[in-house]
């Protein structure tokens, strides 16, 4: 049985991302929910200076896998932007979510913080309820 909205994860290929997805596959498994697992592409990916999108596809999609998801049950979209609204678009009409998952910090964190800005501002701005992860989570 699914439900009918999707949980909502981002991943941008940092620990703290991986975390998340890592968690979020457990709790859609545990909900009989589809996942969403979302990357956000900002200018420098399109200038050939950002991130391997079809590299991260890969690892988030083994991940849910590897938390029993059928692969069914998981799909990857990349969007154009940056991260905050990205995700912040992914989790609302027309899309909608169940609930937002974000890391703690994502691959731009400076070292020392304890919540990055983006998962901050999703915490503040998202209509729905948004778990943020830290990188220490260990889905065992």
């Amino acid at each position: 049985m699914t439900s009918e909205l999707p949980i909502v994860v981002g991943f941008d290929g940092s620990a703290d991302s991986r975390a998340a997805v890592a968690w979020a596959a457990k709790e859609a498994g545990s909900r009989g929910a589809r996942l969403r697992v979302v990357h956000a592409v900002g200018l420098l990916a399109h200038a050939g200076l950002g991130g391997d999108a079809d590299g991260h596809r890969e690892v988030a999609l083994a991940m849910a896998r590897d938390a029993g998801l059928d692969p069914g049950a998981v799909e990857w979209s990349v969007l154009d932007g940056d991260p905050f609204s990205v995700l912040l678009r992914a989790a609302q009409p027309p899309e909608e979510a169940a609930l937002l998952v974000v890391g703690s910090r994502g691959a731009g964190a400076h070292g020392g913080l304890t919540l990055g800005s983006t998962s901050l501002k999703l915490a503040e701005r998202a209509r729905v309820p948004v778990t943020i992860v830290p990188a220490t989570y260990r889905s065992d």
